[in-house]
């Protein structure tokens, strides 16, 4: 790109990094909603339950190692071979409705999710799950 632009890549990297928060700032609460009512999240199940099967599923939850930038003057606190953490929550369509990004590289799954604000959503009741079901087809 610096060729097509002509401009030096320290200031591509200033102009695309402006440009994604720009994006970010504008589109996020737009396109990254996270179900807050049972007839949201019932919603979610039943795409779960058509596309793959899986009953009473609200959501798959993982992390991913991303590597970026380490906070100015952090030490190792958030050195990891693998980099920094992504733990998203996503439909059954792989599209985000809730993340949680900059935990410590060296952090397990469990501690990310322990740590998680929709753990403390979801043991509080705030998360507006709906009541529990037997399964389907269940005798």
């Amino acid at each position: 790109m610096k060729f097509a632009w002509r401009v030096p890549h320290i200031t591509i990297s200033l102009v695309v990094r402006e440009v994604c928060e720009t994006i970010i700032a504008e589109y996020l609460d737009e396109l990254m909603v996270c179900p807050s009512t049972p007839s949201q999240w019932c919603q979610v199940a039943d795409r779960y339950f058509q596309k793959w099967n899986f009953p009473h599923t609200c959501g798959a939850i993982d992390e991913k190692h991303v590597a970026c930038h380490y906070p100015p003057r952090s030490g190792s606190i958030y050195y990891n071979y693998k980099g920094f953490l992504l733990f998203a929550m996503v439909d059954a369509d792989y599209k985000f409705f809730w993340a949680d990004i900059g935990s410590l590289g060296s952090a397990s799954d469990a501690q990310v999710f322990n740590d998680s604000e929709i753990k403390e959503s979801i043991e509080v009741g705030t998360i507006g799950f709906p009541d529990p079901e037997p399964p389907p087809n269940d005798i």
